[in-house]
């Protein structure tokens, strides 16, 4: 790949969490995001969590803003952010209980304080930095709009089960239908981890929106921040520009995980170590046949539910990237979890020499990679990667997906975040904290 086409990129994760979100890493604050952001090849990211008072204030004391972007500053010069976040909406339509997450981007922290002013009225949003209202998507929408109309409002991780605008349970099976007359509001889905922007084009609905990605981080690891996002075009860096790319489909594309890796990709049940295909779901009319109970639908059988509306005509499609993080080739070359000390001196050695992760998934050359690199396999595993040409058993129920390589199954998720966190991975003798910071 041509190493130039790089410098006309901005490569944007703007859908995170903080440390005040459940279920997220106490460490994750703004140093370590900047920190890790930097060693992934990130260019751009989103705060996340802005409607939490604490996280709020810690956003106010270490960014300053310029042009709508929210610059971090320390020895090594400014890092970018967008203010952002997400808010869970559950309610009732149409007699049917709803479960929507919505991430949506703000210009300034005067207008971020009068959306949360708002929320206020409606609830609390102080114990949890992904809070929970029983606000409508249409009457959010609107509301946005009302506050200020710079303010960007996008359907997170849109298919998944539980949360997406388009999941088996709680969604709904069009834009028009959740938001109504406020739809035009809406201008980018983003695809969550199950699904990539060839299964969005399949949807009519979806014919004039932006197909965006971003990573829905817990954690700051550099498997987990980045491992989906956009790539915008790199022109002017406010605010204002990074809303026109999304709104009038300017930007360049998109990374994406394989949907396979995804947890949600097919239909089945964790407990009964049971999966199966759209036809095999027909086929049981959605009853496992292990339990007897209904099988958690998937992605895959949402996509197809859902083409079967209308003939999808999707214009200026965007170019993608199906890759996985370099920690999980990493560690499906040596068989160790994603955390282990020889897998993080591996990644150290290839930081060292070569910047940042992107560059390497991108970039390097194969020449390159053997005069640092004692390891065919690993070699072969990288640009397989970035041919998107890695097999992945497709994950479903909660259960990730999990890598063939030769014929043998290796667990894509062997270590949780949680184990990281508490882990001495990264200590005072490690390449990343000695040299870099």
């Amino acid at each position: 790949m041509d190493r130039e086409k790089k410098g006309n990129w901005l490569i944007a994760d703007l859908h995170i969490h903080s440390k005040y979100s459940r279920a997220c890493s106490k460490d994750l604050n703004i140093d370590n995001l900047v920190k890790w952001a930097r060693i992934k090849g990130i260019d751009l990211l989103g705060t996340g969590d802005f409607t939490h008072p604490k996280w709020l204030e810690e956003i106010k004391m270490k960014l300053k803003e310029e042009g709508g972007i929210y610059f971090y500053e320390d020895s090594r010069g400014r890092f970018p952010f967008i203010l952002s976040s997400e808010i869970s909406l559950i309610y009732t339509k149409s007699g049917k209980g709803r479960r929507v997450h919505l991430v949506y981007l703000a210009p300034s922290i005067e207008v971020v304080e009068k959306i949360n002013v708002w929320l206020d009225t409606k609830g609390r949003r102080d114990y949890d930095g992904r809070p929970i209202f029983g606000i409508s998507c249409r009457d959010f929408a609107a509301k946005m709009e009302e506050i200020d109309k710079r303010i960007e409002v996008i359907c997170a991780h849109s298919f998944t089960p539980w949360f997406g605008i388009f999941g088996s349970n709680g969604g709904f099976d069009s834009l028009k239908e959740a938001f109504e007359d406020k739809d035009y509001l809406i201008h980018a889905i983003e695809t969550g981890i199950s699904s990539d922007p060839e299964m969005n084009w399949k949807i009519k609905d979806l014919d004039n929106k932006s197909i965006v990605s971003f990573s829905d981080c817990h954690s700051f690891w550099p498997h987990r921040l980045g491992r989906e996002a956009t790539i915008f075009l790199k022109k002017e860096l406010t605010y204002d520009e990074i809303i026109r790319q999304i709104r009038e489909k300017d930007f360049f594309g998109t990374i994406e995980a394989d949907p396979c890796y995804g947890k949600y990709h097919l239909d089945g049940h964790r407990n009964c170590n049971f999966s199966c295909s759209v036809e095999e779901t027909k086929r049981l009319n959605g009853i496992c046949p292990v339990c007897g109970k209904n099988l958690t639908i998937g992605v895959e059988y949402r996509v197809f539910e859902l083409e079967k509306l209308g003939k999808a005509n999707h214009e200026k499609k965007k170019f993608y990237y199906k890759l996985l993080p370099l920690h999980e080739i990493i560690s499906l070359a040596l068989e160790s979890g994603v955390n282990n000390k020889k897998v993080w001196g591996v990644y150290d050695k290839l930081i060292e020499k070569f910047g940042n992760e992107f560059n390497v998934l991108f970039f390097v050359s194969v020449e390159e990679l053997g005069r640092i690199l004692d390891d065919e396999l690993l070699i072969e595993l990288i640009l397989l990667n970035r041919q998107g040409k890695i097999e992945v058993k497709p994950g479903y129920d909660g259960v990730y997906g999990k890598a063939v390589i030769h014929g043998r199954e290796v667990s894509l998720d062997k270590d949780s975040d949680d184990n990281a966190e508490k882990s001495n991975i990264i200590n005072k003798d490690k390449f990343v904290q000695k040299k870099l910071f």
